[in-house]
């Protein structure tokens, strides 16, 4: 379960995922000079619209793919409060693949693998890009890019992990359904 995990927010301090016993929470990689980083409204909005009702918002950016968060963690909280107004807790900048990932993320990737991209403009071009590096690459559980989401019921359990390409509406279906 999520609430074994513990991360360090931006600013230093300790999330425990246990706090958030009960709650969906949604968990998310992002980047600020991203292609997908105008989900950050849409996140936002999702955020305002069903945190009472007991939606979290966990953001963790990441600097893996494409170098697309280089800022410290105070440049890109900066970044995010002045253009998205993010409400939501953000965490220090991690790896989400690899030697050096976050704990909570092998967790997260054991529960939900890589199912495929969905119809997007960006979906051919990150086929071609990872089929060119890695032939195995859609075998992987691994994150392929920045906003994978994954999603977590009130009992703690990993429910549905969605590409970056996937519609923001469907992961606010998702999230609604559980609440």
């Amino acid at each position: 379960m999520i609430y074994d995990y513990k991360l360090t927010t931006g600013t230093g301090d300790i999330l425990d995922l246990a706090d958030y016993r009960g709650k969906v929470v949604l968990i998310v990689n992002t980047a600020t000079g991203c292609g997908f980083t105008p989900q950050y409204a849409e996140l936002v909005q999702m955020y305002n619209d069903l945190h009472a009702k007991g939606l979290e918002i966990v953001d963790i950016p990441c600097n893996q793919f494409g170098k697309q968060a280089p800022g410290s963690d105070d440049e890109i909280h900066t970044f995010c409060a002045l253009n998205y107004n993010t409400p939501f807790p953000q965490m220090r900048k991690s790896e989400v693949n690899g030697e050096n990932e976050l704990p909570l993320y092998t967790y997260l990737k054991s529960q939900k693998g890589f199912a495929g991209f969905d119809e997007h403009p960006f979906k051919d071009l990150l086929e071609k890009e990872f089929a060119k590096a890695d032939p195995n690459w859609a075998r992987k559980p691994d994150i392929k890019w920045n906003f994978t989401k994954f999603v977590i019921d009130r009992n703690g359990a990993v429910v549905a992990r969605f590409e970056p390409t996937a519609e923001m509406g469907a992961v606010e279906d998702c999230v609604k359904a559980l609440l």
